[in-house]
């Protein structure tokens, strides 16, 4: 009915070579999707949570929209830099060199980043922050000020397990045979992921680059001020340092390290060969034969 965890590991060894080695136009266009995929589900996320007053029910109303933007990326066709980070697998496994790896995530990494900013520009310039007399656009603001206050290891913690559940969604959804069995074991932890309010790189190039274009309609800025929203961090800078250096890293380490390193240490490495050790009662079997063997040839 599925595949098993085994069966996972074996399989994306050829999806991740086949991944580490797509030329750089094919890279960064599948990329550019992925990125727009994601900055369109966190438009959905904060558009249906905006006028809700309860954090924890916004929170989990955000969750439950969020996961349509891995579903595209699964099913479509398409790059994501956090799912990516699986390809250690195909690294470890000697298949693909670190340097693809390197290659790959960082060409990802880019087509992601101009996917977010062609959203986040769009929904600023279309109007779409307008909703709910403004109200969206200041919650944009507030959102992207947020993410830019951030400390460095706290970020980066809430990176690490942002990305564990992400590739842990990835890898589940990959156990499904159908469309609606992987959209069905992909979609809880996206769901706790965004509940929990982890951090998600691909996600915040999407959230802060609009909270910063939106930060230039004075409806929107007026709103967000007049509910106590520090803006003082919020600038291309905080978003670089005080979000997206930490939150990658942490990324990577939840995706590489906690996943699929793991996973390849627990369904693909091979033990290593024991040395052939004689039993001493043997080898002292052995050495009768062989004295008795030389005493019959002297006989």
């Amino acid at each position: 009915m599925f595949h098993s965890p085994k069966e996972i590991a074996e399989n994306y060894l050829t999806i991740g070579c086949s991944k580490a080695r797509l030329s750089t136009g094919k890279l960064l266009g599948l990329s550019f999707l992925a990125g727009m995929f994601i900055a369109l589900a966190a438009v959905g996320a904060n558009t249906a949570s905006c006028m809700i007053e309860n954090p924890s029910l916004a929170k989990l109303v955000a969750g439950l929209v969020f996961p349509v933007g891995l579903a595209m990326v699964l099913l479509a066709g398409s790059e994501l830099f956090t799912g990516d980070c699986l390809i250690i697998l195909p690294v470890l496994e000697g298949r693909v060199k670190m340097w693809e790896m390197a290659r790959c995530l960082l060409l990802v990494y880019l087509g992601n980043f101009a996917g977010g900013l062609l959203v986040a520009w769009a929904m600023n310039t279309g109007g779409q922050l307008n909703l709910f007399s403004g109200a969206l656009g200041a919650l944009t603001i507030k959102t992207a000020a947020a993410k830019c206050s951030l400390d460095f290891m706290g970020a980066f913690w809430m990176g690490v397990f942002c990305n564990f559940l992400v590739c842990i969604s990835v890898w589940m959804s990959f156990s499904g045979k159908t469309a609606t069995d992987k959209m069905m074991a992909m979609y809880l932890p996206i769901l706790l992921f965004v509940v929990c309010g982890f951090e998600h790189c691909v996600a915040n190039m999407y959230y802060i680059p609009a909270g910063l274009f939106a930060m230039g309609n004075e409806q929107y800025l007026a709103l967000a001020l007049q509910n106590g929203v520090d803006i003082s961090g919020l600038t291309w800078r905080g978003m670089l340092v005080n979000n997206l250096l930490p939150v990658t890293l942490g990324n990577i380490v939840g995706g590489s390290g906690l996943v699929g390193a793991l996973y390849w240490g627990i369904y693909l490495k091979k033990a290593r060969p024991q040395p052939a050790v004689m039993d001493r009662e043997e080898e002292s079997h052995g050495s009768e034969s062989s004295q008795k063997s030389v005493a019959k040839a002297g006989q």
